[in-house]
């Protein structure tokens, strides 16, 4: 099943003890809604670690529309590899014209950034 319609998503979900697995379902259903234009994401203060990010990096790029990205990692300690994965995801969002990307307290490291 797709988001047939739907342009814009704002999920706040933050401070809800959201983990890897968490984050791979969420990675999976985003990746379904395939028409979005904007997508912001509110999932600081929970616990997905380096592959809940890997898991949002491969599932944010499949929204092939999508010119406007806002997420908030902050509190989720997704280190070097997350932010690379993270990182890796993002670039393959060719038509984004706006990009916000929070990592406060992510642990990222020199190699991270």
């Amino acid at each position: 099943m797709t988001c047939v319609s739907l342009i814009s998503l704002n999920l706040y979900l933050e401070s809800n003890s959201i983990g890897e697995n968490g984050a791979k379902y969420l990675g999976e259903g985003i990746s379904k809604c395939v028409t979005l234009t904007s997508l912001h994401l509110a999932l600081n203060c929970n616990s997905f670690g380096e592959n809940g990010a890997k898991y949002l990096g491969e599932g944010i790029p499949k929204c092939v529309t999508l010119t406007s990205l806002n997420i908030d990692l902050g509190w989720n300690f997704i280190g070097e590899n997350g932010a690379k994965y993270l990182g890796e995801g993002i670039a393959k969002c060719v038509t984004l014209t706006s990009l916000k990307l929070l990592l406060i307290y992510a642990k990222i490291g020199e190699n991270g950034v």
